[in-house]
């Protein structure tokens, strides 16, 4: 009996135990712990997510390049939706009805319960008006977020854009980015996303049964602060690159100039191009797909993406490689007869007869006959099987960043075409070839395929007599101005400093001398070093090249203009390159208006109805200069 009575106390001492141990639970979970008053009040609460401002970009002189703007997303949480006036909410935000209906099946169909983006992109004006109603559309709310804008409406592929993230970006992320999130699509926006984000907060909001804010909750106890994401400096010279674009209306190429010492694009045009601003607001969708469709390509990234035969500019590389294999000397000559024969049958002709010609006067002049002996040299005339020597010649040019991509800081960019000697044995059928089997890349064409990128840069390792440093958009990051370690380490391309001299002293005759073949577009005071090209081209008209650097010593600028089908590199590349040259390095243009307005208002379309008279003729390979007075006359006959 004393036993049973034993057990009734332990056992109602239990029950008391539990009861007090729950009872203090819940004491702890209503009155101590808010947490789960959080999770209780989700009902009358609501979490804004609160957007970072997105990093700006400046330009190397700290001026604007890209900012934000605010705009307001629509959200809908269809559970919470009750009946209103469709009608008037559309024409407040300027749908249509059928809009509507179809926005918000797509919301009800993700989740009723979870919101989910209805509207984007409402402007500042529509949403003063909306918000004066809001109260009246229960379920509807606003989030701020903000667009970029780009205020001189300039480089446009070089900067990008941004875009709504798709179902495959939103699983790499790994959970960071959310349906209705932004991210970089192209350009500096893509490849500097994870800088320019920065890092979302989230706001608690209670609202009452009407839709209307009530405060914070818990006077922000649990709010979280947004993180603005790093400003970016980019390299860019702004006045530099405003001026390039607007020398390259109405024609198809690129632009490109890095300042030597450092690998930083100052200028980086692709043209066409199109106003950045397009890709901004509600009808972004339309104006992707105008720009998509446009034939002239506008959003093809030409300096880094477009390959072309880079023609007689590609001689300056032979020249430098010959040197340090031993083939030639500054003061090696051969004579030029007007071409040059590499078989019983086959010439490689040149546009004049040169005579006994060095290497200074084979760059003046840009005889192609100097260039098929230093190729037939280097590939046949050496103690190993020619396939074996072309293939130690495509290693010294490979050096140059030719045939592999430079690692610019954009995505996509293309390596250019270097073939391997495994490409013409298997063109062959065998490895018994030798240089006249591929006389061209000699001079340039053929197979080559260079970038613009490649061609600036090749310009930029001539400057600096033997490296480069890889050529580089953005040269600082945050407030700290980060720069990266890759983008201050020399790059040597494995050719003698002495070997450059008279490769540069044949560049400088080129601009500088009477008889060169861009002397029409020499700078007055400003010793300019540049090779023309006329490209070949078996698709339409020649493209017009020109390459260059300047001044002579210490080098500030290395820039290339490529000009699809408008002919000879003198015509109309060379002087583009030296009024940018000019205005980089002077901070002016002295040239006359009548040289200056030639090229604004040239169209070099290849659609266009009336071909334009070039001003400039053919010499040596490329072209001959012309007088001021020629200049006048026939400026106005084209008028």
């Amino acid at each position: 009996m004393n036993s049973f009575f034993a057990r009734k106390y332990v056992i109602q001492g239990i029950f008391i135990l539990v009861s007090l141990t729950l009872l203090a639970r819940l004491y702890y979970i209503q009155v101590v712990d808010d947490r789960y008053k959080l999770s209780a009040d989700n009902n009358v609460l609501r979490k804004l997510v609160i957007y970072p401002a997105r990093g700006i970009i400046l330009d190397r002189n700290q001026k604007t390049l890209v900012q934000n703007e605010p705009i307001y997303d629509l959200m809908v949480i269809p559970a919470q939706v009750k009946a209103f006036d469709t009608l008037e909410f559309c024409g407040l935000i300027d749908i249509t009805k059928e809009q509507f209906d179809k926005k918000y099946k797509k919301a009800v169909t993700y989740s009723k319960y979870r919101a989910s983006l209805f509207e984007k992109q409402l402007s500042a004006k529509t949403y003063a008006a909306f918000q004066e109603k809001l109260f009246e559309f229960p379920g509807f709310y606003v989030l701020n977020r903000s667009v970029r804008y780009y205020p001189d409406s300039t480089a446009a592929q070089f900067l990008g854009y941004i875009g709504e993230v798709n179902d495959r970006e939103i699983e790499k992320s790994e959970g960071f980015y959310r349906q209705g999130d932004y991210i970089g699509k192209s350009g500096i926006e893509k490849s500097y996303e994870d800088l320019l984000r920065g890092q979302r907060g989230v706001r608690n909001i209670m609202v009452d049964v009407h839709n209307r804010e009530q405060g914070a909750f818990f006077e922000g106890k649990y709010d979280t602060l947004a993180i603005a994401g790093d400003k970016l400096i980019s390299s860019m010279d702004k006045n530099l690159q405003l001026l390039g674009e607007k020398l390259m209306k109405n024609k198809i190429g690129s632009v490109v100039a890095i300042e030597p010492s450092s690998g930083e694009i100052l200028a980086f045009v692709s043209s066409p191009s199109y106003d950045p601003n397009m890709m901004v607001g509600r009808q972004r969708g339309n104006n992707y797909m105008k720009l998509l469709k446009d034939p002239s390509k506008p959003m093809f990234i030409r300096p880094t993406q477009a390959e072309y035969p880079p023609g007689s500019i590609f001689k300056v590389i032979n020249a430098l490689i010959g040197q340090q294999f031993g083939a030639i000397t500054a003061s090696t000559s051969f004579y030029c007869g007007g071409g040059y024969r590499y078989s019983s049958r086959g010439v490689m002709r040149c546009t004049h007869v040169h005579g006994n010609t060095n290497l200074i006067r084979s760059i003046e002049g840009s005889c192609n006959t100097y260039y098929g002996y230093i190729y037939n040299r280097m590939i046949d005339k050496t103690n190993t099987k020619p396939y074996l020597a072309y293939t130690k010649w495509r290693n010294a040019v490979a050096r140059f960043g030719i045939g592999t991509e430079l690692g610019i800081d954009l995505p996509a960019e293309r390596k250019g075409l270097l073939p391997t000697a495994d490409f013409y044995t298997k063109r062959w059928g065998s490895n018994k070839w030798g240089s006249s089997f591929n006389i061209s890349l000699s001079i340039g064409q053929g197979e080559l395929g260079i970038t613009p990128l490649q061609m600036a840069n090749t310009m930029a390792i001539i400057a600096n007599r033997g490296f480069y440093y890889k050529p580089h958009l953005i040269k600082a990051v945050g407030d700290k101005k980060v720069i990266k370690k890759e983008y201050t380490e020399k790059i040597p391309v494995g050719v003698d400093t002495q070997y450059f001299e008279p490769v540069v002293e044949g560049m400088s005759h080129v601009v500088n001398s009477p008889s060169g073949t861009a002397y029409y577009s020499k700078i007055a005071d400003i010793e300019m070093c540049g090779k023309t090209g006329t490209v070949q081209n078996p698709h339409g008209a020649d493209h017009s090249v020109f390459v260059a650097f300047a001044p002579r010593e210490n080098p500030k600028i290395a820039i290339a203009v490529v000009i699809e089908n408008a002919g000879y590199g003198s015509t109309w590349s060379a002087p583009i390159a030296s009024l940018m040259v000019e205005q980089y390095i002077s901070g002016n243009i002295s040239r006359p208006k009548a040289y200056v307005d030639r090229l604004l208002n040239a169209n070099l379309l290849p659609y266009q109805k009336k071909p334009i008279k070039p001003l400039i003729k053919k010499d040596s390979a490329d072209s001959q200069p012309i007088t001021a007075s020629q200049l006048s006359l026939e400026k106005k006959g084209n008028e």
